[in-house]
């Protein structure tokens, strides 16, 4: 059974870093594209950084650019987003995401086809 579970969410202050993980299990996960998503309180889920299946492009949307990092370990079957210089405004639940395939990832929502339960991310003083 194909699963995706996200972990390393919590509360951190303005200015900190978190490292999320999505522990995949049920497939091969060099064969699919990953991606990381959030959606805060009252807003639509935003396509926040993927990286294609086997050449590892990666794609970040403008909001996270030079702060946000995305990888992927196909041998641990995981992949983390590392966030630094969070602000207020990246406080959301963040989901992972697959698709097979995916060698030219985007961020459009309807293009994944597997998504984890998700992890709040808190960015409070």
């Amino acid at each position: 059974q194909l699963q995706l579970v996200e972990s390393g969410g919590g509360l951190v202050q303005p200015g900190g870093s978190l490292r999320l993980s999505c522990a995949t299990s049920g497939f091969t996960l060099e064969n699919y594209a990953i991606g990381w998503f959030r959606q805060a309180p009252g807003k639509e889920r935003e396509g926040v950084s993927c990286i294609s299946s086997r050449t590892g492009i990666t794609n970040y949307a403008d909001s996270v650019k030079g702060r946000f990092t995305i990888s992927r370990d196909n041998a641990k079957n995981t992949a983390y987003l590392q966030m630094n210089n969070l602000t207020p405004e990246d406080t959301a639940v963040y989901y992972c995401a697959v698709q097979y395939g995916g060698s030219y990832p985007t961020l459009s929502f309807y293009e994944w086809e597997y998504w984890g339960q998700g992890t709040q991310v808190t960015v409070s003083s």
